[in-house]
């Protein structure tokens, strides 16, 4: 499954490659493929970073765990293709896109777990944080029902 799936992924990056060497000969720019690829990754990576820069700065204003998650994730896919890559080529296991989908649903899960007991923290935090308030501002009062009876008294 893998296998077919990397051959489609190649077979597509050969066809956009065919397809931008023969724009390249019929406008005789007469780039080199390494000047190609310094060009065509420069305009991906800056289309990327265009759609994704706006994204993680409205995120880190309140969601700064979610770019950490997408930063994560995307370090994980990319973790997992490498191992079963390397399986292939040094024929120390077999390559199979089951165990890339294992390991990603894998860290999900961790994730899910850490999200559960953060939340509980959080959630114990706020609580405490509450009670602390309410009893300083019924500390207040007190004090201020004090001070006016000791006005009047006075």
């Amino acid at each position: 499954m893998l296998k077919k799936l990397l051959y489609l992924i190649v077979e597509g990056i050969a066809k956009v490659h065919d397809k931008i060497l023969t724009l390249n000969d019929s406008y005789e720019y007469a780039f080199t493929d390494k000047e190609l690829h310094f060009i065509i990754i420069a305009l991906i990576g800056i289309g990327i970073l265009f759609v994704i820069h706006p994204l993680f700065k409205a995120l880190s204003k309140k969601h700064v765990m979610v770019i950490s998650w997408i930063y994560v994730t995307t370090l994980i896919v990319v973790i997992t293709f490498a191992i079963e890559i390397g399986q292939k080529i040094t024929n120390t296991g077999n390559m199979e896109f089951a165990d890339i989908m294992f390991g990603i649903i894998g860290f999900f899960a961790a994730f899910f777990a850490f999200c559960f007991v953060r939340g509980i923290y959080h959630f114990i935090i706020k609580t405490i944080n509450k009670n602390k308030k309410k009893k300083m501002l019924e500390y207040r009062r007190s004090l201020k029902e004090r001070n006016a009876e000791e006005v009047k008294d006075n």
